[in-house]
């Protein structure tokens, strides 16, 4: 039988998801993917602002990073959910801290296509019951980052340095000392495995979605490297102080989009030339509102990634998701088949693909996966009431 072709409003909130990867959900309010004669602009359904959500931010001065390079200032913008709630010893005993992905910020996972799948009641992480914590990681979103006026001299962090950040805020701006539960997608996901070993004894449970814990290599490690050459070795980039958008940035983009859409997602929607030029006009249109330089800064950050050595670190509960068609975390490297039961407390799910799912994009459709959430807050001992499937 021949695979049907995802509905037409599935795809356009792919392309809507696409542009909020890299531009987060507040350039997606402002633009959209321009329209053609068969396919009208997508519906504002994702773009909305969450009104319930409590914005704040974070300021730590003379703030020295990893490798010794300090800021004057970094900012780092944040925004929770619900309330906190304090045991008997009057600390929080409900915080969940949600992390993004490379390239987004807390305003993406902030969207209804989250808080219908995760956050509303019933949900597995029921906002009448947990204490959200979404922050921005530095060099994205609302937090410091190159494109705020350093541009390439922006301090050179990774993701050690993004973890300190996190860990920062939650200890010493909301003085948290114990996290209920860490979920984390693709980047944030690595940063789950760092909290996991850095922090062992700080949370119940963390929950890494569309990553692995090994060091950023194989293809994960070239298609990074190509991206970061192009905009490097284009003349337009001007040595980070470019005005308009490089020309080796729109290039680099189109090897990120074949990497993140799965073989049989791009199949079904790269048909044909006039659907392949389609694609490639959303794709120019994308990357053109996208800063070079903080997408080159997120790219490198993630070189020295690499827990595979302290995994025995790890005391918490650790649920790992990933998706068969993600070609960033291939599951036939069969990673997750031979760390997991090297951990004390260890789960993984590794869910199939089907005729229409979009690869390591699966991760903008929380709808696919949030029961896996849920089994993830019933392992940790929620009752059916407060982890609703």
């Amino acid at each position: 039988m021949k695979p049907q072709r995802a509905p037409v409003a599935t795809r356009l909130l792919l392309v809507l998801a696409i542009a909020t990867l890299f531009c987060g959900s507040g350039l997606a309010q402002s633009v959209a993917p321009p329209a053609t004669a068969n396919n009208a602009a997508p519906s504002p359904w994702d773009q909305q602002p969450n009104a319930v959500a409590t914005q704040a931010e974070a300021s730590f001065a003379n703030y020295k990073f990893r490798d010794g390079e300090t800021l004057d200032r970094v900012k780092i913008h944040y925004a929770t959910l619900g309330k906190p709630h304090r045991n008997a010893q009057g600390d929080v005993d409900n915080a969940v801290l949600v992390l993004h992905w490379t390239g987004a910020d807390s305003r993406v996972l902030l969207s209804p296509t989250f808080t219908k799948a995760l956050f509303e009641p019933g949900r597995p992480l029921d906002v009448s019951r947990y204490y959200l914590i979404f922050l921005d990681s530095v060099g994205h979103g609302q937090s410091s980052k190159p494109s705020d006026g350093l541009k390439a001299q922006f301090p050179n962090y990774d993701y050690g340095d993004i973890v300190d950040l996190q860990h920062k805020l939650v200890t010493e701006t909301l003085g948290i000392k114990h996290l209920h539960a860490i979920l984390g997608i693709s980047m944030g996901g690595m940063n789950a495995w760092q909290w996991a070993e850095a922090y062992p004894d700080m949370m119940d449970g963390v929950m890494p979605v569309v990553s692995l814990p090994i060091p950023v290599s194989g293809r994960n490690l070239l298609w990074r490297r190509m991206v970061i050459d192009t905009i490097r070795s284009d003349p337009e980039w001007k040595n980070g102080d470019y005005t308009t958008t490089p020309h080796g940035w729109i290039i680099g983009y189109n090897i990120l989009r074949m990497m993140i859409d799965s073989v049989s997602a791009l199949q079904h929607e790269v048909a044909d030339g006039p659907a392949a030029d389609k694609f490639l006009d959303v794709n120019r249109f994308t990357a053109e509102h996208v800063d070079a330089n903080d997408i080159l800064y997120s790219l490198k950050s993630s070189f020295s990634y690499d827990p595979e050595p302290e995994l025995f670190r790890i005391k918490t509960k650790l649920f790992a998701l990933n998706f068969s068609d993600d070609e960033f975390n291939p599951d036939r490297l069969r990673v997750l088949q031979t760390v997991m039961p090297k951990l004390e407390h260890g789960r993984y799910v590794v869910q199939q693909e089907t005729a229409t799912s979009p690869g390591h994009f699966t991760m903008t459709r929380p709808d696919l996966w949030a029961q896996h959430v849920g089994e993830f807050m019933l392992w940790l001992g929620d009752t059916p009431s407060r982890a609703s499937n």
